[in-house]
């Protein structure tokens, strides 16, 4: 109890401070919502505006109602050091007293746990820019919500805050972001794979190394905008929603008079962040698509769609451990796993209590015993991998945070010293959990 008041106490002189911050240096905004695909979504947006202005995006997944000013703050996370909280209020102060240098757009990610978080941001934080990136029939975040459809409204009052003279930058896909299109009061610019997208992608590919037996290496596609159509890839990463995040970069950089070609450029060199859909070596001559930074039913399933898309000269292993906070999804959820897994792996490897129930599933689908593993932890998993690999395979690797399933792409990773940087969760206080 002590500590929430601390923390609740330490929030809100944090968020006075950035509010302070805010209006003495008056950078432009743009603030990102949706589901799934925020983070990706900011990465590639904050590496498109730096090619034309100086820029500071959320750290990690500085997404909360504390990790939001501490990025307009460039502070870092205490954690439950009382010492480095107020060490951070003391630099929030400094910012706010004397002249320093601050970024013309800061690039911020939002998200929400309970209702009532977005209604308190919106109350002072006002995005010039807001990108919504996807809105899946089962959300992440759903346990403290009624519905759905609850956490949608709830999402909805950032885009709804933009004033007129404002950008709401949409993904135009998703019909029910497209029914919410009316209830807006400022310029929209809508991006996707459709044909009713303003800023379009079309002739999705996968990108494979050289020679006949090259792993893959990245995505590509065409963007098309007002009659320039231009070549994009992203490399390093796999996963339908990166090319969302790519869209939604092209259409922020568009907006801001970036030219096609050098947002192609710009996105070509970015280094993606770890843990999601992250392409790494793994030990012998294998790929390990990493997507452990967390899970969701919506990001699963695309996932296991890329991965059933891949050519590979190997087998397709799948490693897959719970997806948390789906409230009363969760049974429905994990089973539903096993038939997407049954018909793309060809071995399923399981973690944690929930998904056994997709393990059950898919040997309901004629999965036999010597293809179906489940395992307490993702260590365990990860040390069973050493021995069962093989050359050629490519092995997804996907699960919620408190699972930590980076753990078992450590154990199969070709260099491991790199850990550091390659892998999701590598903080102090993470490594001590």
């Amino acid at each position: 109890m002590f500590r929430l008041i601390v923390k609740g106490f330490i929030t809100s002189i944090l968020r006075i401070e950035a509010r302070l911050v805010l209006k003495k240096y008056r950078p432009k905004i743009l603030a990102i919502t949706g589901s799934v695909g925020k983070t990706g979504a900011k990465e590639v947006i904050a590496t498109v505006l730096a090619t034309k202005y100086r820029v500071r995006a959320s750290q990690k997944s500085f997404n909360s109602e504390i990790g939001v000013p501490l990025t307009i703050l460039n502070l870092p996370n205490a954690w439950w050091s009382l010492f480095g909280w107020m060490k951070n209020l003391v630099e929030g102060v400094g910012l706010i007293l004397f002249r320093s240098p601050y970024p013309e757009w800061l690039v911020l990610e939002t998200g929400v746990d309970r209702p009532g978080d977005m209604r308190r941001l919106v109350k002072w934080l006002k995005p010039d820019v807001v990108v919504v990136t996807s809105f899946p029939n089962v959300p992440v975040h759903v346990e403290f919500f009624q519905s759905s459809e609850e956490v949608i409204r709830e999402k909805w009052r950032l885009p709804a805050s933009v004033v007129s003279s404002g950008l709401v930058i949409l993904n135009g896909d998703e019909e029910k972001i497209r029914d919410l299109l009316p209830t807006l009061k400022c310029h929209t610019l809508t991006y996707g794979l459709g044909e009713k997208a303003q800023v379009r992608g079309s002739q999705p590919y996968f990108v494979y190394g050289e020679g006949e037996n090259g792993q893959p290496i990245g995505l590509g596609l065409r963007v098309d905008y007002q009659g320039n159509s231009v070549p994009f890839k992203l490399i390093g990463v796999l996963g339908e929603h990166q090319l969302y995040a790519l869209l939604a970069a092209t259409a922020v950089a568009v907006n801001e008079g970036i030219n096609l070609i050098e947002a192609s450029e710009a996105i070509e060199k970015l280094e993606t962040p770890p843990g999601r859909m992250k392409l790494l070596p793994g030990v012998k001559n294998t790929l390990i698509i990493d997507d452990t930074y967390n899970s969701s039913p919506v990001a699963l399933a695309s996932a296991l769609n890329t991965l059933s898309e891949l050519r590979v000269t190997g087998r397709k292993i799948v490693v897959l451990g719970d997806m948390l906070e789906l409230g009363v999804h969760t049974i429905s959820a994990h089973r539903e796993a096993g038939v997407q897994a049954a018909r793309v792996a060809h071995v399923l490897m399981t973690v944690g209590l929930r998904m056994k129930f997709a393990t059950e599933e898919a040997s309901r689908k004629k999965m036999g015993k010597k293809v179906l593993h489940h395992f307490e932890d993702a260590r365990e998993a990860g040390k069973f991998l050493q021995e069962f690999i093989q050359e050629g395979d490519v092995v997804l690797i996907k699960g919620s945070q408190s699972l930590r399933m980076e753990r078992a792409v450590e154990e199969i990773m070709l260099h491991p010293e790199d850990k550091g940087k390659l892998l999701v969760r590598q903080e102090e206080e993470w490594l001590k959990k």
